[in-house]
C-alpha cells in the first residue's frame, strides 16, 4: 500500500480546465501514513466569481483580490509535491487544472495518482452517493466541505479508512489494484496571452456600449479574449 503521497484538492470557478480557473489550493503531505505538512492558498483568478461558486465554497471576491496568481502559487505547490504520488477524490479533475497551469507556465508536470472515488465506487455500491461529503458522513470523518484544505485532509482520512477495509481484498487484483498509483493522463494545449489587437477591440466594445465587466482584460488569454469578443458582438453588435 502507498503510505507516502501528497493529497491535493482544488476549488475552481467551474468544471472545465480549458475555461475555468483555480481559486483555492489545498495540499497535505503524508509520509509513512503520518501528515507531515499542510499548505493552502487562495488564488486570484482574474475574474469575478459566479454567485453559485460563492454559495458552494463560501469564498468571495474580496478574499481573492490580494491572493497570489497561479504563476506564483503553482511553483510553491510543485516544491511541496516534489516527485510524490498524488492522492485525491476524483484526482484526475484536480490534476487536469494543475496540468493546465503547468502547461501555461511552461513547466513539466507528469505524475501518478490514487483516486479514492474509484475505490469507493467499486466497494461502496450500497451508498446513494460516493461524493466526499457523503463518504465522510458514512465513516464519521470531520470535514470542512468545499474548501480545498478541508477536503484534502478529509480525503487523507478517507483513504486510510478505505485501505483498512478493502486493501487486502484489492491486493488480490495485482496490477489492477486500485490502491496502486497509476499514471495521470491529461492532454491540453498552452494558452497564449491576449493580443494587442484583441485588447484594443475589447476596450472599444466595452467603452462604446458602456459596459461594466467582471474580469481583467489584461489577464485574459487569447482564446478567452476571442470568446469575450464573440459574446459582446453577438449581444451588442459592433
Amino acid at each position: 500500500m502507498t503510505e507516502s503521497y501528497v493529497c491535493i484538492d482544488l476549488e475552481t470557478t467551474g468544471l472545465d480546465p480549458k475555461r475555468d480557473k483555480i481559486i483555492e489550493i489545498g495540499a497535505v503531505k503524508v509520509v509513512e501514513n503520518e501528515i507531515v505538512e499542510e499548505w493552502g492558498t487562495f488564488v486570484n483568478p482574474g475574474r469575478k466569481l459566479e454567485e453559485r461558486i460563492v454559495k458552494l465554497t463560501g469564498i468571495c471576491d474580496e478574499q481573492l483580490e490580494q491572493a497570489p496568481e497561479i504563476g506564483e502559487a503553482f511553483p510553491k505547490l510543485l516544491t511541496m509535491i516534489g516527485e510524490e504520488v498524488l492522492l485525491g477524490h476524483r484526482v484526475l479533475f484536480d490534476y487536469s487544472f494543475l496540468k493546465k497551469a503547468a502547461v501555461d507556465l511552461k513547466l513539466s508536470f507528469e505524475r501518478s495518482g490514487i483516486d479514492t472515488l474509484g475505490i469507493a465506487r467499486k466497494y461502496l455500491t450500497n451508498l446513494e452517493s460516493r461524493g466526499l461529503v457523503q463518504l465522510c458522513q458514512h465513516y464519521g470523518i470531520d470535514h470542512n466541505a468545499h474548501r480545498a484544505l478541508g477536503d484534502a485532509k478529509a480525503t487523507v482520512t478517507l483513504y486510510q479508512k478505505l485501505a483498512e477495509q478493502f486493501y487486502d481484498i484489492e491486493a488480490a487484483e495485482g496490477e489492477k489494484n486500485l490502491f496502486n498509483p497509476r499514471p495521470l493522463l491529461y492532454q491540453i494545449r498552452r494558452d497564449t496571452p491576449i493580443t494587442t489587437a484583441q485588447k484594443e477591440q475589447l476596450y472599444k466594445l466595452i467603452d462604446k456600449h458602456k459596459l461594466v465587466i467582471d474580469y481583467d482584460v489584461a489577464k485574459l488569454t487569447r482564446s478567452e479574449a476571442s470568446r469575450r469578443i464573440d459574446q459582446l458582438l453577438a449581444e451588442y453588435g459592433r
